[in-house]
């Protein structure tokens, strides 16, 4: 894409958010967009196929912070497009700020302008350095989310992931002309993506018409990409969660996202993690939890339970007079993690109340509580009411 192009777009209004919402905000809005126009929910329809690339696209700037802080510094600076900065008269094209920038914080005019130079140099390119038209640039990182359930968060797995994505075109390789030609160096700027003329103490510099800044011209393009070199692609991915990953954790594969321009490095794919709960079994860090409901007479009298664990089962000794709530930890039976530590696992012992007693039931508790009528089980509370009611 060329620095006019850059410009020119409104990507927050691609979104549907404003210039001030936060990255939270930007990546909800793109996802929710994503869904709505994928190529698999709108089979055949070229408008909603349009509308993702151009929603990509957008999200492929504004959604990396530090795109989004030079986007949002170039949109400042040239809010009337390129064509329109350096005020009224002429009208022969914009600055080439970035020399102006750069050659006042070489005489020591402030360091203020030193990121903005570093902005815009980036964007035009600086004199006597060249252009950045051909240069190899990265791809952009995508983002896509996956659900496995907690068992195979706990130990792992491999999850066949289809992505819809820009990437490569595979018909042009990329370079966007149909096969069996190539595109040729734009003689306008010769290759170098940019017009420049000096005009007394002043450089003006825009992008190419002819070329809009690529420093190519695509003469015959390709009929799978139309010339852009990347064409939106069904791909399956085999995603290898490892073990112990917890819920929301981000999965990085490296070189997976976005292709890059003119030989450049593709972006990262990042796989957030969604843990579907246990019925039985929870988790706190590399601890595995579970309450066992037990009775008043094994908390009283004591007793052996037999505890579920990820893979068996384990004997629990409770012994008498066990309070309720109580926790036990069973070492070496959590969540093990590929460094190969384990964790525990913590069985919390809960008292289940009948809602219903047999009369046998009834009379013998009726029975027992006469025998225990001089046992207070809350002194501290008895004490306290006492001492208010004097």
């Amino acid at each position: 894409m060329s620095a006019r192009d850059w410009i020119d777009k409104d990507f927050y209004r691609e979104l549907g958010v404003s210039s001030s919402a936060t990255d939270a905000d930007i990546k909800k809005a793109y996802r929710k967009l994503a869904r709505e126009l994928h190529p698999d929910a709108n089979p055949g329809n070229a408008e909603a196929e349009s509308r993702f690339k151009a929603v990509s696209e957008a999200y492929g700037v504004i959604g990396d912070p530090e795109k989004r802080k030079q986007y949002d510094e170039a949109r400042r600076l040239f809010g009337g497009g390129l064509r329109g900065f350096g005020g009224g008269g002429g009208g022969a094209g914009g600055f080439d700020v970035s020399d102006i920038f750069g050659g006042a914080n070489a005489q020591g005019a402030g360091s203020g302008f030193s990121g903005l130079g570093d902005i815009l140099g980036g964007l035009f390119g600086r004199r006597g350095q060249g252009s950045t038209a051909g240069r190899p640039r990265r791809g952009a990182d995508v983002d896509t989310e996956v659900r496995i359930d907690f068992l195979e968060a706990v130990r792992g797995a491999t999850v066949p992931l289809r992505l819809s994505s820009p990437s490569t075109c595979g018909t042009c390789n990329g370079n966007g002309a149909r096969p069996g030609t190539t595109p040729r160096t734009c003689p306008t700027c010769n290759g170098a993506g940019l017009n420049t003329r000096s005009q007394g103490a002043f450089a003006f510099s825009e992008p190419c018409r002819d070329c809009r800044g690529t420093g190519r011209i695509v003469d015959d393009p390709c009929p799978e990409c139309g010339g852009d070199g990347v064409s939106t692609k069904s791909r399956t991915l085999t995603v290898r969660i490892p073990p112990g990953v917890e819920d929301d954790q981000k999965i990085r594969l490296a070189e997976q996202g976005e292709p890059g321009q003119n030989g450049g490095h593709a972006g990262d794919l990042y796989v957030r993690v969604h843990v579907t709960p246990h019925p039985i079994f929870g988790r706190s860090d590399n601890d595995v939890t579970i309450t066992v409901p037990v009775t008043f007479q094994e908390l009283a009298l004591g007793t052996t339970l037999t505890v579920p664990t990820l893979d068996g089962k384990v004997s629990l000794r409770v012994a008498p007079g066990t309070a309720n709530g109580r926790v036990f930890r069973v070492r070496g039976k959590g969540v093990v993690k590929r460094d190969g530590v384990a964790g525990d696992l913590l069985v919390t012992v809960q008292v289940s109340v009948p809602g219903k007693l047999s009369d046998e039931a009834q009379a013998a508790l009726e029975e027992y509580t006469k025998a225990t009528s001089g046992q207070d089980p809350r002194p501290e509370l008895t004490a306290l009411l006492k001492q208010r009611s004097e």
